[in-house]
């Protein structure tokens, strides 16, 4: 056991959310370890998770639009598809970016553990590497991020080849004859756009009546009808009884909304139904640390856990599980940790997927706000109306913007169509600044542009858009 000099912070998870507090801790000139189980820095987002599922996003279109070129009027040979080589250009991509994370801790000077972290005591924590050698470190504050894993269905062990996790979906070897994936959230269905599009036959078996919950239900009818379009198959308010694998891949039970039980057999079975805290190592219940009722840790509105010098932040925590979420909340606790003011505007985190075309949303959707009885206007415009977008023959989908009725106040965005992901951080700036669709209506937009039917739907709300 090797004993290190005492710390003044120390982080627990090196994903998005741990190493920006990390670094910022640094910035702020404490002395600093980061702590991080997996050997790598980056976390899910980074390793197995956002980066490498939209570079194979990216490469899965562009396969399929090579596919497609003589349409443009470009005559191109025969597209083959080498699927070994789009896997190392990917792991590539993520080693690249790790090992700048790495260079970001060396130069900020910050201590980097590889290794397992759980709690001695509330300023004690052991770190066992790979080869089960501990370390232990004491630090005046401490911050958990340990991230989250995903989770499967009762009685169902991933393998991580024939019933995978997103992981193994960012892995496989060949390319499915037929993927079935339960869950029609984020995720699923971008991994799904993936292999849909390099061949694989796809189902996706979804318990709710729309995918992608929580979403606008106007963007989510819509997304699914594009999806449905491009091949992928829907099966709704369906529920998996039983997974078992085969000599082929597996065979999955269902039952449908009406009682009707289905057998399907398929190469691969992706389970994506949601994520929980990775916090089972941690040791929490030795030093008293208080979870809320799904297991996630309880904070104040300043990320401080029931233990004074101890706070939490990201995926382990109450609010979506996303990355960009994860990483304001680093740099808020990391400001409050200093004695200054970190915040974060939850009213303001945009959820992208980025699938073809993307899906983008911010702020409230419309049943939110039927449900607290707010009285909205609402803007759209029609991809299909946009120059730019009909210049290059990305039309599907539309702007849908949600306004207070007497105020005006952008309440909530949500877009489909290409660029979303982008096009929603005007949006975010306008909301955090309390703009109305007035401000958004009158702020010049380049022509021609995809961020013109930006301020077309925001003319709409309105009725006073040009070209609709």
């Amino acid at each position: 056991m090797k004993m290190v000099d005492k710390l003044q912070a120390g982080v627990t998870g090196g994903g998005p959310g741990g190493y920006e507090c990390a670094i910022r801790l640094a910035q702020l000139g404490f002395k600093t370890a980061c702590i991080e189980s997996r050997g790598s820095l980056g976390g899910t987002c980074l390793n197995v998770g956002c980066i490498p599922s939209k570079n194979l996003l990216y490469r899965s279109e562009n396969y399929h639009k090579a596919k497609n070129l003589s349409e443009l009027g470009i005559e191109v040979g025969e597209v083959k598809l080498n699927l070994e080589k789009m896997m190392k250009n990917k792991d590539k991509a993520v080693n690249v970016l790790t090992k700048g994370v790495e260079f970001l801790f060396k130069k900020n000077k910050i201590t980097y553990f590889k290794g397992t972290g759980s709690f001695k005591s509330v300023n004690k924590i052991s770190i066992l590497d790979s080869e089960k050698k501990e370390t232990i470190i004491e630090t005046q504050k401490t911050v958990i991020s340990t991230g989250s894993v995903p989770i499967s269905l009762p009685g169902i062990e991933f393998d991580e080849k024939i019933i995978v996790s997103s992981t193994g979906a960012l892995t496989l070897q060949k390319i499915p004859k037929k993927l079935v994936i339960v869950g029609g959230g984020y995720i699923g269905l971008e991994m799904g756009s993936v292999w849909s599009r390099l061949g694989t036959e796809v189902h996706v078996v979804e318990f709710l009546e729309n995918i992608t919950p929580g979403m606008d239900k106007e963007i989510s009818k819509e997304f699914m009808k594009i999806l449905k379009k491009q091949g992928i198959n829907f099966h709704m308010q369906t529920k998996v009884k039983e997974i078992k694998k085969n000599n082929k891949g597996a065979t999955i039970l269902t039952s449908s909304k009406d009682g009707k039980d289905q057998t399907m057999n398929c190469d691969v079975v992706l389970i994506s139904i949601g994520r929980k805290p990775n916090i089972k190592s941690l040791n929490l219940e030795k030093i008293g640390i208080e979870l809320d009722e799904n297991k996630r840790v309880k904070t104040d509105k300043n990320f401080k856990t029931n233990i004074n010098n101890i706070y939490a932040l990201g995926d382990v925590i109450d609010g979506p599980m996303l990355a960009h979420k994860a990483e304001d909340e680093g740099i808020a606790v990391a400001e409050n940790i200093a004695g200054q003011s970190g915040h974060v505007n939850y009213d303001t985190i945009p959820g992208v997927i980025y699938t073809t075309p993307e899906v983008a949303s911010i702020g409230k959707t419309e049943e939110q706000l039927k449900e607290s009885n707010i009285k909205y206007k609402i803007g759209k415009f029609s991809f299909i109306a946009n120059s730019r977008a009909k210049a290059i023959d990305e039309v599907e989908g539309f702007v849908k913007i949600l306004a207070d009725e007497k105020t005006d106040k952008v309440l909530g965005a949500h877009i489909i169509g290409s660029h979303a992901g982008e096009l929603i951080a005007e949006i975010g700036i306008a909301m955090e600044f309390g703009a109305s669709s007035e401000d958004i209506a009158r702020t010049c937009h380049a022509h021609p542009t995809f961020s013109e039917a930006v301020k077309e739907a925001a003319l709409s709300v309105d009725k006073r858009a040009i070209h609709s």
